[in-house]
């Protein structure tokens, strides 16, 4: 402890020389306190004598003697020693001394000043000097008294006193006694100041000043300069210490500390948080305008004397930073939803509905978007800047207004914020639309009733895609929203950036959807062929999201019959709806051919495949892989549909009686997958009045349902018995098909029916010549009993150059079959598989003039082949076409002979 190069030692002497500079400090204030005591209890000494003596019985009297001196002398000495002042001095009203403890002095004028006692005060002075006094000369302390008549005049004065080193004296004689007490205290002090050093030598862990110092000095440092409040609170409520940060957050005042937290002027919610002793971790509290962040915990726990010590973090401008980030963020994901929800559907109307649904409520209360003419119906809408547009979505709180409804045409004057954002192609604002005129002047109805309802602020962007303007977006805000600012506008030009690209290509598609359905509209059937074999309706939907490669075809065959194509062409677009015109034309020129159902379709898949080869280049990536069909035929004579079908889905069959069946068909592979392999055929046996329904995978194919359930409805829809072929065709499209299919849909229902054995006649024919003559005497007889003499002779020339050439040239069995149908059918079968040729004979051959004679008297001739060989058809009409051909008759033969 002595030791002054020590910590302890430094602190101990430090102590030691404090503790002496208090007890010396304590001296001294002690002998002053003692002589201001004595100078206080000398006045008050001097003061009581002087008033006692003044008004003592017999001195007025004794004044207004004729010898005062003698009268007042010796009592005044008496009362002198009694009070134990040095002097007591009667004087009368002009100051002259009628009694003094020194006799010489008596009839001299008194040395102090006397005007404040003639005024009836009591004065109380230090003189400076005087008539030597029993107590020795020098200052003394005296009081001067007036002494009253009855009638409150003064009769004269009093002045009662004592010597300065008397009062002195009495100080020093305390003098040893604080002396005494300061050793005492001296003493004292020291060994506390050494209990205190053994003490905080323990509790410093030996630290020196220094180390102390730095230490108090960085906490001093570190608690007034942190940007954070810290507060300490006593148990019984009472701030023990704030520093600079939480004074400032709290607006407290200067003296707070050691006042109670309720008196310190504070809101009531932050006086409570403050007094109360629950806890608080990461806490929001409202401070005036200040958003505080509070920590408060206890201070016991921790070696602290009961209370609380509170940590303040001023949030608010985070909280502003924190709103703005909160509202970017909303607006990001208001950007991020409209990427998903606008441009689903590549319908121009209905992306602009979801741009107008999207900015609702988040970006705007009411939502208005007007498109060009052009742009909804597909065109490019050019480079003028146009003001007529027409009214496409409303959404929001907007529908009670006298708006243009959707659909109408409005034009827009030049002075309304919709004109400007055209002509200067970005975003314009009102801000407050009670003082946009230019607005009020478009429509002063809207605008009366826009501002009753509390419509006050619009933003107005043009929709431009690929530095084209598409339309207009309006954005409304009502009264319990903020107006627009001028921030908003970059963030409604994105949102309208992103919708006019998704409106730009739903233009586009609309365009080329619409070429494409144009297209392949041109390529399907506008009507349905005249034929009595089958009663047929057919529906052809094509896909919403695009043109796809569906079609089907109704074809007359030779022989009352009729072909029947349903195919598919997978993808979509304009190169689907080609390829599905080619196969298309493919199909109906092989049927010109007449050729069988298999191989009509083995021609067809070779042809895809050359196709596919025949693809290079960027082309290479549009092949036709994927194209299916279905060919069937049928023939009313016998009943009999030959059906084939190459990676399509097989027909449905519904039966007289309703009941509907799924034939076995054959399936082949797709075409141009074939590898030529032979394509199988079904022969089914239909009877009259059954009906026949083929269909494409869109019909069915959904993306809720899969194919077999898909079946499982069409086979419910169908169990319908005695429908017309239309009524099933709308039964089927309202059960079956959503409102925006998918895929294109073609559905084709045909009805059969039966020649009547009536209208059909045939005959077996010899290989005899002399069977020709007899044949066309039947001939002639029977078209007599079916009433068509009139093609008698046509006829009858007809069947005899045919059946002569069976004869000449073919083999048997020869048969002629006559079928009175739409048209006169001829038909003459042979088991040769050679077919003939027309051609012009020259002058000097013997034949070679028969088919061309044929060809003159037949609307139309031609060879089809069978299993078992082949057979020579014509079709004549009977409306009236063989008068015409029998006047001819006669010039047709001499035009061979021309020469």
């Amino acid at each position: 402890m002595l030791n002054l190069g020590s910590a302890a030692g430094q602190v101990f002497v430090a102590q030691v020389v404090i503790v002496v500079l208090l007890v010396a400090a304590g001296v001294i204030a002690l002998v002053l306190l003692a002589q201001q005591y004595s100078m206080r209890e000398a006045q008050q000494k001097s003061v009581t004598a002087a008033e006692a003596f003044a008004n003592s019985p017999g001195v007025v009297a004794a004044l207004d003697g004729p010898n005062p001196t003698a009268v007042l002398q010796p009592r005044a000495e008496a009362a002198r020693k009694r009070t134990g002042v040095d002097f007591i001095v009667v004087m009368n009203t002009h100051g002259i001394r009628y009694t003094h403890p020194f006799p010489g002095a008596i009839g001299k004028k008194f040395s102090g000043p006397i005007g404040p006692a003639l005024a009836g005060r009591v004065t109380v002075e230090r003189s400076k000097g005087g008539p030597p006094l029993p107590g020795g000369s020098g200052p003394a302390i005296q009081a001067v008294v007036p002494v009253f008549r009855d009638n409150g005049s003064v009769a004269g004065l009093v002045s009662a006193g004592v010597k300065v080193q008397n009062v002195t004296r009495l100080a020093q004689q305390q003098l040893p006694i604080v002396i005494g007490t300061g050793a005492a205290a001296l003493v004292v002090s020291t060994a506390g100041t050494v209990l205190v050093s053994r003490r905080l030598r323990r509790q410093t862990h030996g630290l020196g000043p220094t180390e102390m110092t730095r230490m108090y000095e960085h906490h001093d440092a570190v608690l007034h300069a942190v940007r954070e409040g810290v507060l300490i609170i006593g148990a019984d409520g009472r701030l023990l210490l704030v520093n600079d940060e939480a004074q400032r957050l709290l607006d407290l005042p200067a003296d707070a500390e050691r006042r109670h937290v309720g008196d310190l002027g504070l809101d009531s919610r932050t006086a409570r948080l403050l007094a109360s002793g629950e806890p608080v971790t990461d806490g929001v509290h409202l401070a005036g305008d200040r958003l505080l962040a509070v920590n408060k915990r206890p201070t016991a726990p921790f070696g602290g004397h009961a209370g609380h010590v509170v940590t303040l973090r001023d949030t608010t401008e985070l909280a502003l930073v924190s709103g703005r980030a909160e509202e970017a963020r909303g607006r990001l994901k208001l950007l991020y939803d409209a990427g998903l929800r606008i441009g689903t559907t590549l319908d121009v109307v209905r992306t602009a509905e979801e741009l107008a649904d999207v900015a609702v409520p988040r970006f705007a209360d009411g939502v208005i978007v007007d498109l060009l003419d052009a742009v909804i119906q597909g065109h490019d809408p050019g480079e003028e800047r146009p003001r007529q547009m027409r009214r496409t979505a409303i959404s929001g709180r907007l529908h009670g207004l006298p708006l243009t409804p959707p659909g109408e045409l409005i034009t827009f004057l030049p002075t309304t914020p919709q004109a400007r954002a055209l002509e200067r192609r970005r975003a314009e604002h009102e801000p407050d639309l009670r003082q946009a005129k230019g607005w009020q002047a478009q429509n002063p109805d809207l605008a009366r009733s826009a501002l009753e309802h509390g419509w006050h602020s619009l933003v107005t962007v043009p929709l431009q895609a690929r530095g084209v303007v598409l339309g207009l977006a309006s954005f409304w805000r009502t009264a319990d929203s903020p107006a627009y600012a001028e921030e908003d506008l970059s963030f409604a030009e994105e949102l309208a950036a992103r919708a006019a690209i998704c409106l730009d290509n739903a233009r586009r598609f609309t365009r080329e959807h619409a070429t494409a359905v144009t297209l392949q509209r041109s390529l399907l059937p506008r009507g349905l062929p005249q034929q009595d074999a089958l009663d047929i309706a057919w529906r052809y939907l094509p896909a919403q999201a695009g043109v796809g490669g569906d079609w089907f075809d109704v074809i007359p065959l030779p022989g009352a019959r009729v072909a029947m194509v349903v195919g598919d062409v997978v993808g979509h677009g304009l190169h689907a709806a080609a390829t599905m015109g080619r196969l298309s034309t493919a199909v109906r020129n092989l049927s010109a051919l007449d050729l069988p159902p298999d191989e009509l379709l083995g021609f067809l898949d070779e042809l895809v495949a050359h196709m596919d080869a025949d693809e290079s280049g960027a082309e290479a990536d549009q092949k036709v892989t994927g194209a299916t069909c279905l060919y069937a035929v049928y023939d009313p004579v016998s009943g009999s549909c030959t059906i084939t079908r190459a990676g399509h889905l097989g027909p449905a069959l519904i039966h007289p009686d309703g009941t509907v069946t799924f034939p076995d068909t054959p399936l082949s592979p797709p075409l141009g997958l074939g590898s030529g392999l032979p394509v199988e055929t079904a022969t089914l046996r239909l009877p009259e009045d059954s009906r026949l329904v083929l269909f494409t995978d869109g019909l069915i194919g959904d993306r809720h349902r899969d194919l077999d359930t898909g079946l499982h409805l069409l086979r419910d829809v169908l169990a319908r018995p005695h429908r017309t072929p239309e009524q099933t065709c709308r039964a089927l499209v309202e059960t079956l098909l959503s409102e925006r299919p998918r895929d294109d849909v073609v559905l084709l229902v045909a009805r059969t029916r039966v020649v009547d054995p009536a209208q059909v006649r045939a005959w077996d024919i010899p290989s005899d010549p002399a069977a020709v003559s007899r044949i066309r005497s039947d001939v002639g007889r029977q078209l007599e009993t079916w009433g068509l003499a009139p093609l008698a002779f046509a006829t009858e020339l007809i069947t005899s150059e045919l059946v002569t050439n069976a004869i000449r040239y073919g083999t048997q069995p020869i048969r002629l079959r006559l079928l009175h149908e739409r048209n006169l059918i001829c038909e003459v079968a042979d088991g040769s598989s050679t077919s003939p040729h027309l051609r012009r004979a020259a002058i000097t051959d013997e034949g070679g003039r028969g088919l061309f004679l044929i060809a003159q008297f037949a609307e139309r001739w031609g060879t089809r082949h069978t299993a078992h060989g082949k057979i020579i058809w014509t079709e004549q009409s009977i409306d009236g076409g063989a008068a015409a051909h029998g006047a001819d008759l006669a010039d047709a033969l001499l035009d061979q002979w021309d020469e």
